[in-house]
């Protein structure tokens, strides 16, 4: 079963996310600890972790730097950031330097119990409220993340609009393949397609770059 370190330095909160563990991956061996440095130890004494769910403000993590360190002493261990932090930008930002996920704390125990599946099923785990909100102040401010054009969105079919809409709700290529009665390898080549014609390089940046498409426009046409 799957082996997960909790690293936070808020004991009520560790035995939250104890307990939602616990109860959603039965005979899982749960670790804890409440440091950067003990955490960045336990990593290295542990390479068989199957996810690491990481706190923002614990001590030692000087913010997204800790993320850096834990990255960089362990590049195959996946790594979710869990916080209270609810920035469309430190959301992102934590995706550029390697999170596989961003679970907040005032998520519903299901949403956090499937935000956990999703990501140790290998997929990368977005907070859905957080990537439509902000959409049009967070774009004007960082130009990194440029807002899509209509010329681009126009290039999608129906289905490919279909399937980004899912995307940006956090829906898993599973969750996606059910939700539209398609096959999960057709997803897969509609997501390939995305990409390709929005020009973005990952899933992480369409859904980024799609958080505040008005769809029923589109998909009106």
């Amino acid at each position: 079963m799957y082996k997960i370190l909790i690293a936070d330095d808020h004991p009520l909160f560790r035995e939250a996310i104890h307990n939602v563990i616990s109860d959603g991956f039965p005979g899982c061996e749960i670790m804890e600890t409440a440091d950067l440095d003990s955490a960045l130890a336990m990593t290295l004494e542990n390479d068989d972790l199957d996810l690491i769910l990481l706190d923002l403000n614990m001590p030692g993590m000087h913010g997204l730097n800790g993320l850096i360190n834990l990255r960089n002493e362990a590049p195959t261990i996946p790594v979710v950031i869990v916080s209270a932090e609810q920035d469309k930008q430190i959301v992102l930002q934590a995706i550029t330097y390697g999170a596989v996920g961003f679970i907040t704390k005032s998520s519903p125990r299901a949403q956090m119990t499937e935000a956990i599946q999703q990501i140790l099923n290998g997929n990368v785990y977005l907070p859905p409220d957080i990537i439509r909100s902000q959409g049009n102040s967070s774009r004007r401010s960082h130009p990194e993340n440029p807002s899509l054009s209509a010329e681009l969105l126009n290039a999608l079919t129906r289905k490919q609009l279909l399937v980004l809409e899912r995307m940006t709700k956090g829906e898993s290529n599973k969750q996606i393949a059910y939700s539209l009665d398609i096959a999960e390898t057709t997803v897969k080549a509609h997501v390939s397609a995305i990409l390709r014609k929005l020009n973005v390089h990952n899933r992480v940046q369409a859904i980024l770059s799609a958080g505040d498409i008005d769809f029923a426009a589109y998909l009106r046409r």
